[in-house]
């Protein structure tokens, strides 16, 4: 480690003599020097109550007394004693006297020879800093306190066709815009980045490292690192732009040849979305009551639908009713219908409810866990009897439908604490599905972004030629609480600002600007942390995802359940995920 600063130990000489006044000095000093050769050099010390002095020189001629020699003032210090407290005192002295932890003189340091290491060690940093610099096939460029560059590598002349000989020792700025200069806001604000995509022209882009450099708490420059990736913005353009032409080709087709699958509607090929949809498509060879359990915005009528559309007739009802949209002095006249004169203001023909409404078919209660409690206990006779009655009515009407029930509530809950039957729920809860939360299968934002993208782009009639890369990180490292929904309108909300055909940043909602943006607070922001994919993107998010797991399991000392919470998961979402991502039993 030649290139680091010295240490005071490495600069201890030890050819010295100490004497201190204490008895016969004068005899000891006189021994000393008469075993020195002549015109042999020597350093003494001489201590006189608190007072050090040292002398430097040939051997005192005969006769010379102690009192006689020419010292200079000397200082002493502890061996412990850091490097840079040392230096300082050379201002006042040559020669440092170094004592050990018992006050004993061990040797001396001096300021030439800490002049000497100083300059060697920088030396070899030097060499090491510019071997390093000629090797570096990267864009390195840096900037000192007065903004001027300082360094500017081969793979900086090769990205923007500078040569170093131009622009070292000049502002950066005179060759670049500077509001396009990232080196210039680090140096300016302190603030780092990682792999933030930059244009620092119109016609190139960079994914860019951007660090201060600090001495003693102050910023005096900064340095920044640079990967050219034009190429694969453009290709990923192109790609865009293909897939919306593919995308609208398709949606033309869908209209003269409707699909014949029922999951066509639900986009994703992540491995969570597979898995679910597998469930409904066993589900969908029976006729049991389905409980269907996901966050709000998840999706849950649209596999619903599905699941009804795989197990039941083409021309069979899909009858939906949302349990907490409905004010509960309706909510009776609304699942079985009325009679004519029933009540006051009822219709004078009276009217079906849902209930007959979905005969043949299927009935879908979503937010089942907002319905009262009294008509729980109505719903519950209706499915243990199969019959039920109108309101105001005396005929027994006969329910044949299937239930499909959805809620993004805790039902088991709900029952512990008395606001949902434990009867009606075992009723129910024949076979549960658990959508997954967007932010479980993130690998489907890109698809589901596109996809929105395309409509809205044609029901809008604006031309989106792409969306930049910065925007689609803040997409996939947004949290989603409210899931699909919450991603469909943040993409109609930028096809809407779009006016000029391109999406931008600052169209996002500020809700997720603030929250990619805000981690700047702490380090770097998480939109910028993707490393080099060296795999597909699939198997690099399972592979995240698995230490996440690891992580919740070893704070929970391996408590599922609580982990599992921690997580924002259920039990049951976080044992499928560590049975596909191989966790040992």
């Amino acid at each position: 480690m030649k290139h680091k600063a010295p240490i005071l130990d490495d600069l201890i000489r030890n050819n010295y003599c100490f004497i201190e006044k204490d008895g016969d000095v004068e005899a000891r000093f006189a021994q000393y020097t008469s075993s020195l050769q002549p015109n042999q050099k020597t350093v003494l010390f001489y201590k006189d109550g608190l007072q050090l002095y040292y002398y430097v020189g040939e051997r005192p001629v005969n006769g010379l007394s102690l009192m006689n020699v020419p010292w200079q003032t000397a200082v002493s210090i502890s061996q412990k004693t850091p490097i840079d407290a040392v230096i300082p005192l050379f201002h006042e002295t040559d020669y440092i006297l170094v004592q050990n932890a018992d006050n004993q003189p061990i040797g001396y340091v001096t300021a030439a020879d800490m002049l000497t290491a100083f300059h060697q060690a920088h030396q070899i940093l030097e060499a090491y800093f510019e071997s390093m610099i000629a090797t570096m096939d990267a864009s390195i460029s840096m900037i000192d306190d007065q903004e001027r560059t300082v360094v500017w590598t081969k793979g900086a002349e090769r990205i923007f066709s500078i040569k170093a000989e131009d622009i070292l020792n000049q502002s950066m700025a005179d060759y670049f815009p500077a509001d396009m200069l990232q080196i210039l806001k680090t140096h300016k604000t302190g603030d780092s980045v990682f792999r933030k995509l930059h244009q620092p022209r119109p016609d190139l882009y960079v994914l860019i490292n951007s660090n201060p450099i600090r001495l003693n708490g102050q910023i005096i420059g900064s340095v920044v690192a640079e990967t050219d990736i034009t190429s694969e913005v453009r290709l990923n353009q192109e790609l865009f732009n293909a897939n919306s032409k593919v995308h609208q080709l398709q949606q033309q087709m869908a209209q003269f040849q409707p699909s014949t699958d029922p999951f066509s509607s639900i986009k994703g090929t992540s491995s969570a979305i597979k898995r679910t949809i597998d469930m409904c498509k066993k589900v969908g060879t029976t006729k049991a009551t389905v409980l269907i359990l996901g966050e709000t915005g998840v999706g849950k009528e649209l596999f619903a639908k599905a699941i009804h559309d795989v197990r039941e007739k083409s021309d069979a009802p899909f009858i939906a009713i949302n349990c907490g949209a409905i004010s509960p002095s309706l909510f009776e006249s609304e699942l079985f219908g009325y009679e004519k004169g029933a009540f006051s203001g009822a219709d004078s023909n009276g009217k079906k409810g849902k209930i007959q409404l979905a005969t043949g078919g299927t009935l879908f209660l979503d937010e089942i866990g907002e319905m009262p409690l009294d008509m729980q206990v109505k719903l519950l006779r209706v499915l243990q009897e199969r019959t039920y009655y109108a309101v105001g009515g005396t005929k027994q009407l006969k329910a044949d439908f299937r239930i499909i029930a959805a809620t993004n509530r805790d039902l088991n809950a709900q029952v512990k604490n008395g606001s949902f039957r434990e009867d009606l729920y075992y009723r129910l809860n024949v076979v549960t599905i658990d959508i997954p939360a967007l932010r479980e299968r993130k690998e489907d934002i890109i698809e589901l972004t596109h996809c929105f993208l395309n409509e809205f782009s044609i029901s809008y009639n604006r031309l989106i030629q792409h969306i930049p890369q910065e925007v689609l990180l803040d997409l996939f490292h947004y949290s989603w609480p409210g899931n699909i929904r919450e991603l469909r309108n943040t993409i109609e909300r930028l096809v809407v600002f779009a006016a000029d055909g391109s999406v931008k940043r600052d169209d996002l909602p500020l809700s997720i600007y603030a929250s990619t943006t805000s981690k700047h607070k702490d380090g770097p922001p998480l939109q910028e942390e993707i490393p080099n994919v060296i795999q597909t993107l699939q198997v690099e998010l399972e592979v995240h995802e698995k230490q996440i797991i690891i992580k919740a399991l070893e704070l929970e000392k391996g408590n599922k359940l609580a982990a599992a919470k921690r997580l924002g998961l259920s039990r049951a979402t976080l044992y499928n995920k560590m049975n596909k991502l191989g966790f040992a039993e």
